[in-house]
């Protein structure tokens, strides 16, 4: 019971809708169509439920490693602002400033791992862990995953209806949102670091 204490439906949307805009699977159903053309059919559900479990993974075996290092969770927030950062200026300028290499296999690899729970998206999830509770991140991942799997079990479909153009305008306006939340993310943990360095 003392998990669901830290509930609250205001910090599950904000943890979904930040993963949403990272993840960006909508963006992303040209590439897993592709995907299926070339390799046949993606296990949808074999690989978002594997995408959900290494981010809910990470989201604790990941600061564990950070408390190795001897990075606190605020500066790899700061760390992952700047990444969200990278990765709303390629949604919305149309640039690729980190680029994918070429799929080998599908479903697990490269669907799952790195499309879904890439980089951007394992740093988002630790970087929300310095904001919000972990109950709050998880059913957001778990929300996602659901949404994920959906969009992947009827990708050709959404390709059709959306068309190219609507599916570039919805991925700059997510940048867009990105973008404001990778300075919130920013401002907020450096404001956290001052405060801890002159111990306020």
């Amino acid at each position: 019971m003392e998990v669901f204490n830290g509930f609250a439906i205001k910090e599950v949307f904000t943890s979904f809708m930040v993963l949403f805009a990272v993840i960006d699977i909508i963006g992303s159903v040209p590439i897993v169509v592709s995907l299926q053309q070339k390799f046949g059919q993606i296990e949808a559900g074999r690989a978002s439920v594997t995408a959900g479990l290494i981010m809910i993974v990470f989201l604790f075996v990941g600061n564990k490693i950070l408390k190795f290092i001897g990075v606190d969770v605020n500066s790899f927030a700061i760390a992952g602002a700047f990444v969200i950062f990278i990765i709303a200026l390629e949604m919305i300028l149309g640039i690729e400033i980190n680029k994918t290499t070429e799929a080998k296999s599908a479903s697990i690899v490269p669907i799952a791992f790195p499309l879904v729970a890439g980089a951007g998206t394992l740093t988002t999830t630790l970087s929300l862990r310095a904001e919000f509770h972990d109950i709050n991140i998880i059913c957001g991942i778990i929300l996602n995953t659901i949404f994920v799997y959906l969009v992947l079990k009827s990708a050709k479909w959404i390709e059709m209806k959306m068309g190219e153009a609507s599916l570039a305008i919805l991925q700059k306006v997510f940048g867009i949102i990105l973008l404001a939340i990778s300075i919130k993310l920013f401002t907020a943990n450096f404001a956290q670091l001052v405060q801890n360095y002159f111990n306020f």
